[in-house]
């Protein structure tokens, strides 16, 4: 695809595509209609050697409906609407280590999240992303009609609240988190949405913060989550994106789940993240 200059093509891999010839420093509407129609379709769009500022970076997100403050993650200084995601050489646990979609305990949740490497280590730390269309696509008619007319319970608590996960593990991240009297959001999504940009069916939950379906019990939902989990993070439905000082991914969070790979111990990781206002979702 080629509009004003710019060019997307496939990532090659189960899901995304890189954006080459655009200056995210100076986007101008037009290229972000443009991009905003190929993340609907894409699910995360890939930019390389964009070295912008932390004013660009806002900017940016506010082409795409505003920008939304995380409640649990460390700021830039004297910046609060990017968040910090950051590891250094002598800490152990990372901040997203494991298949996730950001915010799907609020009762609006974010569009996306705009991510950019400040500082990269010499190897590792990837990060792996999945396709929610094709994870859908690919299921059973049979599975498909039951999932269409169930909703699942989704919750910030037991990850970024008092008694959270981490907490209990003892995991190192307790300076890059905080305001876990925050943690109070539970929400109830549809288990299959309709995406509000492409139209196209995806599957919504995800391991980090889906507790359970309604009116189901944990344990009587927990044998079909798990095979969703396992189904949608097949390697056809993925793709491993490796990151440069000024890479840039852009992933829509109703469309993807993303993993932080944490295989850099000793070296340090310094992220930027603008998190984009989304808008309700249904079926």
């Amino acid at each position: 695809m080629l509009q004003n200059s710019l060019s997307i093509h496939p990532s090659g891999g189960g899901v995304g595509a890189f954006v080459d010839n655009i200056d995210l420093g100076t986007l101008d509407e037009t290229q972000a209609g443009t991009l905003k129609s190929a993340l609907g379709d894409y699910g995360v769009l890939f930019f390389r050697d964009q070295n912008i500022t932390t004013d660009q970076h806002l900017a940016m997100a506010e082409h795409f409906g505003g920008v939304n403050v995380n409640r649990f993650f460390a700021h830039v200084p004297e910046e609060p609407r990017i968040a910090e995601v950051r590891k250094e050489p002598d800490q152990k646990a990372n901040i997203g280590g494991g298949w996730h979609t950001d915010h799907s305990y609020d009762q609006i949740p974010a569009m996306g999240s705009i991510l950019l490497a400040r500082e990269t280590p010499p190897q590792g730390g990837d990060t792996l992303f999945a396709n929610m269309y094709s994870a859908y696509e690919s299921l059973s008619d049979g599975l498909k009609a039951t999932l269409e007319g169930l909703n699942a319970v989704h919750s910030s608590r037991h990850v970024f609240g008092r008694n959270s996960n981490y907490k209990r593990g003892g995991k190192d991240i307790g300076d890059r988190l905080g305001n876990e009297d925050a943690a109070q959001q539970d929400a109830v999504h549809p288990v299959v949405i309709r995406h509000p940009i492409s139209g196209k069916k995806a599957l919504y939950v995800n391991s980090a913060f889906t507790l359970h379906f309604e009116g189901w019990t944990a344990e009587e939902s927990k044998p079909l989550l798990d095979y969703l989990y396992a189904h949608a993070s097949r390697p056809e439905h993925t793709y491993r994106f490796q990151w440069a000082n000024g890479s840039i991914a852009f992933w829509d969070n109703r469309a993807t789940w993303h993993y932080a790979v944490n295989d850099y111990h000793g070296h340090r990781r310094l992220m930027h993240r603008v998190t984009v206002e989304g808008c309700e979702i249904g079926r």
